[in-house]
C-alpha cells in the first residue's frame, strides 16, 4: 500500500484477501500513507473482473506458471498487474481470466520471490515503459 501511494498507482483489494484486511489492520500497515492511497475494495474476483472488463483494462498476472519474463512484456497505460497469495498464488479461474501472464526469471531450483518484491519489480518496469515521471 505504501508503494502504491508513493508511486501514485491504485490498489484493488479483492476479498477474501490472503491477509487480515480489516480497516484497523490496513490503517496499521498503511501508516500515514493510507490517506494518499487510491484503493478500491471488491467483494469477489467476479465483481472485480466485471468492473475491469467494463473499463477495458488488461489483467496482467504475475505468476510462477508464466513463461514470458516481465521485462519482455509490453505494458500499456491502464494495465492492472495482479499478484496472488505468496503461499498459493491465485485460483485457476483467475489464471483463465488473465489477459497476460508474466514472471520474474530466477535461478533454477528456487521457488519464488517475496510477493511484494515481485510486485515492485513489475510495477517499476510497467511505469518505466508507460512514461512514469516523464
Amino acid at each position: 500500500m505504501r508503494m502504491a501511494a508513493c508511486l501514485g498507482v491504485g490498489v484493488d483489494l479483492i476479498e477474501p484477501a490472503g491477509f487480515d484486511a480489516s480497516d484497523r489492520n490496513l490503517r496499521r500497515a498503511g501508516l500515514d500513507y493510507l490517506g494518499e492511497l487510491d484503493m478500491t475494495r471488491h467483494v469477489s474476483f467476479a465483481a472485480f473482473d466485471g468492473e475491469r472488463r467494463q473499463s477495458g483494462a488488461r489483467l496482467v498476472l504475475a505468476t510462477t506458471r508464466a513463461a514470458q519474463p516481465y521485462t519482455e512484456f509490453a505494458f500499456r497505460p491502464g494495465d492492472i498487474v495482479m499478484v496472488g497469495r505468496e503461499s498459493a498464488g491465485v485460483p485457476d479461474a483467475v489464471h483463465e481470466a488473465a489477459d497476460a501472464r508474466i514472471i520474474v526469471p530466477m535461478r533454477p531450483g528456487l521457488r519464488s520471490l517475496n510477493v511484494a518484491v515481485c510486485a515492485a519489480m513489475m510495477l517499476g518496469e510497467a511505469l518505466r515503459q508507460t512514461g512514469f515521471g516523464s
